[in-house]
């Protein structure tokens, strides 16, 4: 057995035992000052939560940040570096820097790694209704951007995102996998996900959440995950797909293999994304199964594309065309 794999075993057999439920309180402090929908939030843009941790990618992640930054659809970025052994000095030269890039540009220091962090509902610092969560690695075109918006503010209540994945059932082990399908999709990753500022609160603060979030810190990983089954929980409904004109995964290492850029900022993050990477995110679709009660992910088909430019090709002429030439 590796280690990874006896890692996953052991941390059943904690669940199992109740082990995990008193890894720490239930109710976060940040959920005192967080409630109901809150009617004032603004509308008509949306707030980007962009998630940093490895000093290596601290010049891509500035400029990600300045991108988002200047888009009209956005009124604030918060960079949620969620390293705490980082020197002081470097994250205060690093607020520096991002604030002289922008004055929508805020760096908040988290207090602990915890991926959970993500969805803090910060109500001192969210002004909007929406909320953009997205990596350090990604890099998006601003009118994709202003496009998934535009789907959101139509399908205010589920996710919307450019990187999707499935939950599946393995029958002869009865037990949920996690994989691609290519014609339905379950999952929307954080990579860059769009969704009500609200489902923060219910991630942090609803009493029925604590025990799965401490699944997601035990394995540090799948936080997207969970949040995709509680948005589908609540709209007993799959998420949403859109299409980008441009979009970059500086973190994934199938891209331009051999390339000394690529390579600074692939394998850093702060999920474990080596080795048994599928085995413990088809561990927490069934943990979350058996804790929740219920499986609440709901399949979606097709992607939503913003003109027929992005048709698939055709042969015109002898030669590979866009459908529409």
């Amino acid at each position: 057995m590796t280690s990874a794999a006896m890692i996953i075993s052991v941390l059943l057999v904690t669940t199992l035992f109740g082990v995990v439920s008193a890894a720490r309180p239930p109710y976060p402090s940040e959920c005192a000052s967080a409630g109901d929908p809150n009617p004032s939030l603004r509308r008509d843009k949306l707030t980007v939560l962009m998630n940093g941790f490895s000093e290596s990618r601290i010049p891509l992640l500035r400029s990600l940040a300045a991108t988002y930054a200047f888009s009209p659809t956005v009124s604030s970025v918060l960079v949620l570096w969620g390293n705490p052994s980082t020197a002081p000095r470097v994250t205060l030269q690093l607020a520096r820097n991002l604030s002289l890039s922008s004055p929508k540009i805020s760096l908040l220091r988290q207090r602990t790694p915890s991926l959970n962090n993500r969805f803090l509902p910060r109500p001192n610092d969210i002004a909007t209704d929406a909320v953009l969560i997205c990596d350090d690695d990604v890099e998006v075109d601003p009118t994709s951007l202003e496009f998934a918006f535009r789907v959101w503010t139509r399908n205010p209540t589920r996710i919307i995102g450019l990187f999707a994945r499935s939950h599946d059932l393995d029958l002869d082990r009865k037990s949920w996998v996690y994989t691609v399908h290519p014609d339905r999709f379950s999952i929307i990753l954080t990579k860059f996900m769009i969704l009500k500022t609200h489902y923060l609160f219910l991630y942090t603060c609803h009493p029925r959440m604590a025990h799965v979030r401490e699944a997601v810190d035990l394995v540090r990983n799948c936080e997207d995950i969970l949040m995709n089954f509680l948005v589908a929980n609540e709209t007993d409904a799959g998420p949403i797909l859109v299409g980008a004109k441009k979009v970059r995964d500086f973190g994934d290492k199938r891209n331009e293999k051999g390339s000394d850029e690529n390579q600074s900022v692939s394998g850093v993050g702060l999920s474990s994304r080596k080795g048994e990477h599928g085995k413990r995110r088809g561990w927490c679709i069934g943990e979350f199964h058996r804790v929740l009660g219920r499986m609440p992910l709901r399949y979606s088909y097709g992607k939503v594309v913003d003109s027929i430019r992005e048709q698939g090709l055709c042969h015109k002429g002898g030669k590979l065309v866009f459908c529409d030439q």
